[in-house]
């Protein structure tokens, strides 16, 4: 091991100017400097041998230092101002790399339970340390031991706290409450023949019995919950959490198959009231103002910060903070109707876009549109829809989700129309695939109900697949439209960076990243016919149909799992520094082995991209 001594001088010039550490204050960079052990090596080295990286984090601060698989024979290579070790390195590299010193180097080095301190007294270094154990308590926003960020991976089964309370539906009100006081719970189920009848809150007993002086020797289904909705024992907790947001419920019954295991509430899956996604949603619904909205909408990039802090994965948070603006537009949605009073015709309100695949994040537009019930007719309900959709979406801008700058809205006319209208558009769009028309089935694919009659987008969703299934000459269309957005590799698989404009040096991780995967999914999906718009799962369902191999479709679930975490962190780090969010990431940002990896995603999108080429320009449909 080589010699540590006291820190050199030129410790504190790295420090001063890291884009880490240089996040400190002078005086706290003073406070650190003593913490810091530094080293020197010889070429050739082995600094930290396979299974030491977890033991301590080292800082270059002159030389050259390579981590090495050497079971794999895969090296990254790490200049001065970079770090490794515990809290630097990835989780999963920490047992299997070394570290070897390529040239005569100078390391400072922390050990765990000193960086994991510092972590704590300084918020902002948190996001960094993906690795440390204790990275996750290190959140800027609030308390951050909150364990419902611990929950994305959890086993439902794994949180429940006591066997199901059970009563048969004929049970009187007053007898279930009773219960309820002495057990000391906030729910039951209503069981009849093994099989589950209802459910009962708290809420239930003070809303539909007290507040309406209701008989209290009446069967309790006559105030239950009936066929509620549940969740598998084997799902996630964060399954629980999304739909307990998106539904604005507090008590779920988890099942395995037809056995009732017991029940999960939201105080099971989570305790941060500020940012929870479930308390987040629950505020939401009880807004009456628009101001109320706006107040709350503020919030979704501490959520998003809190969830690169619990290390989430891409697809979680996706699905976490779409279910927040699932939330506002429903509200507001609601209260359009309450100052409009009701439509006069059935409709769906449709996201589309990266709502439509729950993949938003705290930057993001909207995209929407409005399918009408055929029993639409202009001049009889025109106006009512026109103030309708002006009301939400510009209420939607208001709480941050800027207007679509192609005016791909409800608002807009063209975009608010009966279900045979819409059934027109695609039909055209499909059999006549102009640039513009692939445009707009580029937007218009990727559609999900949002609320009312999900019947008339479900049935008009099946009608358009079955009319893109097999349909070679549209599917090459869609496949050269897609070939426009390319990652950013160059001849010999360098990275090329934006040359000018308002984001020099920078890559865009949106569309020269992850519009490429979500495009060649989408190809996939409309030629097996498949209907779901997560890109995540359109790659696998496409998978499943022979739409593209096992392999390349976890390859591609993987780089955009990847790309999706650096766009999350980058845009936390940016909230971070009271920054606007956007996509445009500077290497700078990125450690040697972050580089690599961001590579081999590059070349996989790339790859695939001309296997797809390959395909249809050869004849192959």
């Amino acid at each position: 091991m080589p010699r540590e001594q006291k820190p050199t001088d030129s410790l504190a010039s790295v420090l001063v100017h890291h884009r880490i550490w240089g996040l400190l204050n002078a005086s706290a960079r003073q406070a650190l400097e003593p913490l810091f052990e530094c080293a020197h090596a010889q070429a050739a080295d082995i600094v930290l041998a396979q299974g030491q990286l977890p033991t301590r984090m080292g800082l270059i601060l002159s030389g050259e230092v390579s981590l090495l698989d050497p079971d794999l024979g895969l090296k990254v290579r790490l200049h001065p101002g970079e770090m490794f070790g515990l809290g630097a390195t990835p989780l999963r590299q920490l047992t299997t790399w070394q570290a070897k010193a390529n040239s005569a180097c100078e390391i400072a080095w922390l050990p765990p339970e000193t960086l994991a301190t510092l972590c704590q007294q300084h918020h902002e270094l948190a996001y960094f340390f993906p690795s440390l154990p204790t990275a996750s308590t290190a959140s800027p926003v609030g308390n951050a031991g909150d364990e419902s960020l611990n929950l994305l991976s959890t086993p439902i089964r794994t949180l429940i706290k006591r066997p199901p309370i059970t009563l048969a539906p004929h049970t009187s009100i007053q007898d279930v409450a009773v219960l309820m006081r002495d057990l000391r719970v906030s729910s039951v189920l209503l069981v009849e023949q093994d099989h589950l009848f209802g459910l009962v809150t708290d809420r239930d007993l003070r809303n539909r019995v007290v507040a309406l002086g209701m008989d209290i020797s009446r069967p309790v289904s006559d105030i239950a919950t009936l066929a509620p909705m549940t969740v598998s024992a084997n799902s996630p907790a964060f399954e629980a959490l999304l739909l307990m947001a998106r539904h604005n419920i507090h008590h779920m019954p988890v099942m395995d198959g037809q056995h009732i295991l017991g029940m999960i509430t939201t105080t099971d899956l989570t305790e941060q009231h500020s940012t929870s996604a479930v308390y987040l949603a629950s505020d939401i619904y009880k807004q009456t103002t628009l101001d109320g909205l706006k107040q709350i909408s503020g919030r979704i990039k501490q959520l998003q910060q809190h969830l690169a802090a619990a290390d989430a994965s891409a697809y979680s948070t996706g699905h976490i903070i779409t279910s927040i603006t699932d939330a506002i537009t429903i509200r507001l949605i609601q209260l359009a109707e309450a100052t409009l009073g009701p439509a006069p015709v059935d409709y769906v309100w449709v996201a589309a876009g990266s709502q439509a695949r729950n993949e938003q994040t705290a930057k993001s537009d909207q995209d929407n549109c409005l399918v009408l019930d055929d029993a639409f007719e202009e001049a009889r309900h025109g106006d009512y829809f026109k103030a309708f959709t002006q009301f939400v979406c510009d209420g939607l801008a208001e709480c941050g989700y800027i207007h679509c700058p192609g005016e791909m809205m409800a608002m807009t006319d063209q975009w608010r129309q009966p279900r045979r209208v819409w059934a027109d558009y695609f039909h055209k769009w499909v059999d006549s695939p102009k640039p513009k028309s692939l445009m707009l089935t580029c937007v218009f694919f990727d559609l999900r109900a949002i609320h009312g009659k999900a019947e008339l987008l479900e049935s008009l969703r099946q009608q358009v697949v079955q009319h893109t299934k097999g349909n070679s000459l549209f599917l090459a269309h869609m496949v050269s439209n897609a070939l426009k957005h390319r990652p950013p590799l160059g001849m010999f698989g360098q990275i090329t960076l934006i040359k000018g404009g308002d984001n020099p040096h920078t890559i865009d991780l949106k569309h020269t990243g992850i519009v490429p995967i979500v495009d060649l999914a989408r190809v996939y999906a409309l030629a097996a016919g498949v209907t779901v718009a997560n890109t995540h799962d359109r790659l696998e369902v496409s998978s499943q149909a022979g739409e593209v191999s096992a392999q390349a479709a976890r390859d591609l679930r993987d780089a955009l799992e990847f790309l999706g975490k650096l766009r999350i962190a980058h845009q936390s780090r940016q909230t971070a520094q009271h920054k606007a969010p956007d996509n445009f990431l500077a290497l700078e940002e990125l450690s040697n082995f972050e580089r690599s990896h961001l590579k081999e995603a590059f070349s996989v999108v790339q790859t695939l991209q001309g296997v797809l080429q390959q395909r249809y320009s050869g004849g192959r449909f």
